[in-house]
């Protein structure tokens, strides 16, 4: 008995070594940078003709805009989004997702995984540049992009590589701890899209970022659960706007609407990173 009792005393002992090694390594760093050109901004648009259902905001202009992001943890990288495609004319992007990571001194196959809010066209323009990636993407999004004849607004042609079996792709039916360590945390917020997601990342210094694809495209939207009428789901839009909004008050998030510009300027300007 005694030997026994020595032999587990000596286990949690070297348990304990483990575990304070592992804690004096540190975490690995994370960082969140938003990229300068995802895409050229149209004129201001008018809030009712598309982003309400219910006509609630009379002739209330916004200006939109397009973003997309790069999140590094310790050595690894995540691009979320992937921008307007590099021939969509009028909004275009200026500058290639592949030129501004090589800004940052990255190539496209150091991007371990490249996340996809959903399947719209503005999200998911440049995702071809990053054929070595595993694509994460929401379950009911990327069976709406593999179906023998995809919807119109499904954006299916820039997966032509995962979609044929070339790439390593994650199809998601809820939320995603990337790294495992719960600091980037890719969260289900259907309605928008059938497979819509958002991201949650969590910084040391800025405190938790909660980036919210297009759960809701303005402010306006954001605050009174106005509904786009071109949403596939208006009853699970109005559920993810009440998660997403649960979650950030919980965990005191600082909440990044991906097309209202008045959101822009709440991260660093590229190619400063949020830590």
């Amino acid at each position: 008995m005694q030997r026994t009792l020595t032999l587990f005393a000596l286990g949690i002992c070297a348990g304990a070594l483990v575990t304070s090694s592992a804690w004096g390594q540190g975490a690995p760093e994370v960082t969140l940078t938003r990229f300068v050109d995802c895409g050229t901004p149209p004129a201001p648009t008018e809030v009712n003709l598309r982003f309400s259902d219910t006509y609630a905001y009379g002739g209330l202009k916004v200006q939109f805009v397009y973003s997309c992001y790069l999140i590094k943890h310790g050595d690894e990288y995540l691009v979320w989004d992937t921008a307007q495609s590099m021939s969509a004319g009028a909004v275009a992007p200026k500058v290639s997702l592949v030129d501004q990571l090589a800004q940052l001194n990255l190539k496209p196959e150091q991007i371990k995984y490249v996340g996809i809010s959903h399947y719209h066209g503005d999200h998911t323009g440049q995702v071809g540049s990053f054929p070595q990636s595993t694509l994460l993407i929401g379950k009911g999004d990327w069976d709406a992009i593999t179906a023998p004849k995809p919807a119109a607004g499904v954006n299916f042609a820039p997966f032509a590589h995962w979609i044929s079996g070339g790439g390593k792709v994650e199809p998601l039916t809820g939320d995603k701890d990337v790294f495992g360590d719960g600091t980037v945390v890719i969260l289900n917020t259907p309605g928008h899209t059938p497979g819509h997601h958002a991201l949650l990342v969590k910084l040391k210094e800025k405190g938790n970022v909660l980036l919210t694809g297009d759960a809701a495209h303005f402010h306006e939207n954001y605050d009174s659960n106005g509904v786009p009428i071109f949403n596939t789901s208006r009853a699970e839009t109005v559920a993810s706007l009440d998660r997403v909004k649960k979650v950030a008050a919980n965990l005191k998030a600082t909440v990044v609407i991906q097309h209202d510009a008045r959101d822009v300027g709440i991260l660093p300007a590229f190619p400063a990173a949020a830590k």
